[in-house]
């Protein structure tokens, strides 16, 4: 084989190996939606989200494709609470990163029923 014809079938295995898209995306605001949906997750949206986004399980491990961080039952219940502390207490949430492959470009770009892993947030004083 000649090294045009390697090179070629390196570039296209490249190409057509990426795993699926998986991203980032930091919002704020206050909780304007606090939900639970069977079987067994809980929503949130903030105030500037389009729609509510599932983001654990209080019964297993919350597993989202697109990223390796993963949410714990206990875990999950904290975020529950601290989040229905914040919506009523009126705290906005300064950042919380979400991450996984339905994660969209912009705060307000989610799709309905979208589900995403919580990987960071902080309540503002």
């Amino acid at each position: 084989m000649d090294l045009r014809k390697i090179v070629s079938t390196f570039i296209l295995f490249l190409l057509f190996s990426q795993g699926a898209w998986s991203g980032t995306v930091i919002c704020s605001g206050k909780v304007t939606s606090l939900a639970y949906h069977a079987n067994n997750r809980f929503m949130i949206q903030l105030d500037s989200m389009n729609v509510p986004v599932f983001f654990c399980n209080p019964d297993s491990e919350w597993v989202i494709g697109g990223t390796s961080y993963k949410t714990g039952t206990e875990s999950c219940k904290m975020l529950y609470s601290t989040f229905l502390a914040a919506k009523m207490a009126g705290k906005t949430i300064s950042s919380m990163y979400f991450d996984g492959d339905q994660v969209p470009g912009t705060c307000d770009g989610w799709n309905n029923w979208n589900s995403a892993n919580i990987r960071y947030y902080s309540v503002a004083d």
